[in-house]
Order: structure tokens, then C-alpha cells, then sequence
């Protein structure tokens, strides 16, 4: 299990490479949900998300024959754009795998950051090839299973906890569960009686299916949430979600696309639907807990294209 101290250890090495993204009262929000709401805008990050941390991190850990070797990835988008960024900074070759499926606009910017992208056809192709590569020799960044990252990724909670007000519950998307297991792991060392919730959308459930199984299962993917969309989570994100989650909720993709809408409308925010799921998560989180929490939102991301957004509104008649 990740400890506190392995993220203040990872909060040290990254500072100076990522920003300490704001977190923030929402109005707009508290009004929509009728309880007090803060956002950690972590959409704000550099390379648009909160991946940059956990990949910094693994990056600055690397030994000199590691970083030699070059690394790879694989990612449904955010996890790629954020290594091809921060090892080009860093001054190492990065090779990211992604599925086609990934949004094009996530394969354009890690292609222009310098990295070597390499194309499957599904999230499994992808992971498997990712698994040749690390074999061939090149060192792995993993995007969840792997302690340094999600102690990168804890310094989100850190951040929140050092600067929200008082909170009763905060809401986290679940993709492999790397970020919601550094989070909780943050926040139970520092702010112990905050309840944390996971969300996940329906097609993407592969940390609900691994606490219904009692471990990590394989799952089907049908999200169009492809950055919540690993073919399944592993032992290490279960182990701190099944001890320090209160629950994971799930929502649709249409809800998650319409939180877009209503982040952008009400927070002033553009968030990927990654973020949108929160939305409809906390009015779940409400109805369990009643009128008097004070949620935190993790709002983990913005890479998403106006024409994808849209396009996906349009699908679902919100617009």
C-alpha cells in the first residue's frame, strides 16, 4: 500500500515539473448540486490532465540504464500525451501504444511531442503490445500499476487536502484506479474521516467488475470514455480501492457527456467526459449521504476536442 510519505517523497521530486493546479470554490457548481462544492482543477495541469504527475515522477525514479533504454506506454490518451511531453523535457525517447479508438486529437499532440506512437485496434492489442515492448527492452510506464505513479498521482489529494476547506466527501473517476488510489491514500493520512467515491461509466467497469469478483477480472469495453477504459485494473489499484473507497459508482456515457455541458456551463470549465462522469457521481453521492456534505471534485482533465464533444452531445439530443 501506498503511504504518505511515498507521496511527499513523489510531491519533492516533481516540484518544478507540473503545476500545483488550483483548488477551488464552485458557485456555479454548489448551485447546480445544492450543496457546497469544491473543484481541484486539475484539467489545468500541464498536457491537460493529472497524468504528468505519475509520469514526471516515474521518469525523474529511472536509473541511467532505464532512461537509456527508452520508455513505453500504453494509454486511451491522457496518460500518453502527459510521457511523450514530460520525456521529451526530460530528455528521454518515448514510445506510446494507443488504440484507435483513442481520441485523434491525443494521438496528434503525443506524435508532435516527439514520441514514437504506435497503433492497435482495441485497448487489449494495445496492452499486449505494450507488453512485447517492455520485453524487447525498453522500460515500462505503466499507467496505474506501479507504486511510483500512483504516489505521483497521490500528490493530487496531497494538494487538496493542503488547500480545500472543510470537505465530507470527494468524488474521483476510475479509469486502471491509479489517481483514486493515490488520492485516497492522501487524504486517509491527512483528512481521515473524508469519504472518497470512485466513478466509472458503463463499458468501462473494470474496477466495479474486480470488487464484484473479489480481484482483478478482464472486462468488455464499450465506454466512448476510452481514457476510463483499461481492459481491467490490477491487483495493486484494487488492493487500495477495496480498502479505501467508500463505493464505486457508474454512470452512462450520456450523463457523463452531459456533466461536459454542465461543467462548462456552470464552472466555466471544459472538462472530457472523464471528468464530466463527477457530475452525475456527487448527485448519487447526495442522495446516499444527504444535504449536508461538502463534496470535492477531482476534476481530472480537459483533453477533449470541441468537434468530439459536440459530435457526442449531438448523439445524446443534448444540444
Amino acid at each position: 500500500m501506498i503511504g504518505i510519505s511515498d507521496i511527499e517523497a513523489a510531491a519533492q521530486r516533481i516540484a518544478g515539473h507540473i503545476v500545483r493546479t488550483p483548488t477551488v470554490p464552485s458557485p456555479g457548481l454548489t448551485a447546480l448540486l445544492g450543496a457546497p462544492v469544491t473543484a481541484k482543477l486539475e484539467l489545468l495541469q500541464r498536457t491537460g490532465s493529472f497524468k504528468a504527475r505519475g509520469a514526471t515522477a516515474k521518469l525523474l525514479s529511472l536509473s541511467e540504464a532505464e532512461r537509456a533504454a527508452g520508455v513505453v506506454a500504453v494509454s486511451g490518451g491522457n496518460h500518453g500525451i502527459a510521457l511523450a511531453v514530460m520525456a521529451t523535457a526530460l530528455d528521454v525517447k518515448a514510445t506510446v501504444v494507443m488504440p484507435r479508438t483513442a481520441p485523434a486529437r491525443s494521438i496528434e499532440i503525443a506524435a508532435q511531442a516527439g514520441a514514437s506512437v504506435r497503433l492497435t485496434d482495441g485497448m487489449d492489442s494495445a496492452f499486449r503490445l505494450m507488453t512485447r515492448l517492455r520485453d524487447e527492452g525498453l522500460t515500462l510506464v505503466h499507467p496505474f500499476d506501479d507504486p511510483v505513479v500512483i504516489a505521483g498521482q497521490g500528490t493530487v489529494g496531497l494538494e487538496l487536502a493542503e488547500d480545500a476547506g472543510e470537505l465530507t466527501d470527494v468524488v474521483v473517476s476510475i479509469g486502471g484506479g491509479g489517481l483514486i488510489a493515490g488520492v485516497a491514500a492522501a487524504l486517509r493520512a491527512r483528512r481521515p474521516g473524508v469519504r472518497v467515491w470512485g466513478v466509472e461509466t458503463e463499458g468501462a467497469e473494470s474496477m466495479s467488475a474486480a470488487l464484484r469478483a473479489g480481484g482483478p477480472v478482464p472486462v468488455p469495453l464499450s465506454s466512448l470514455v476510452t481514457t476510463l477504459s483499461p481492459p481491467s485494473v490490477t491487483r495493486l489499484t484494487y488492493d487500495h480501492v477495496s480498502v479505501l473507497v467508500e463505493e464505486v459508482l457508474v454512470v452512462t456515457d450520456r450523463d457523463a457527456v452531459r456533466g461536459c455541458l454542465e461543467l462548462a456551463e456552470h464552472a466555466k470549465v471544459w472538462a472530457e467526459p472523464a471528468a464530466g462522469c463527477l457530475l452525475p457521481a456527487a448527485r448519487q453521492v447526495l442522495e446516499r449521504v444527504g444535504g449536508d456534505a461538502r463534496i470535492g471534485l477531482v476534476v481530472c482533465g480537459g483533453n477533449t476536442a470541441p468537434g468530439e464533444l459536440i459530435g457526442w452531445a449531438d448523439g445524446f439530443s443534448l444540444l
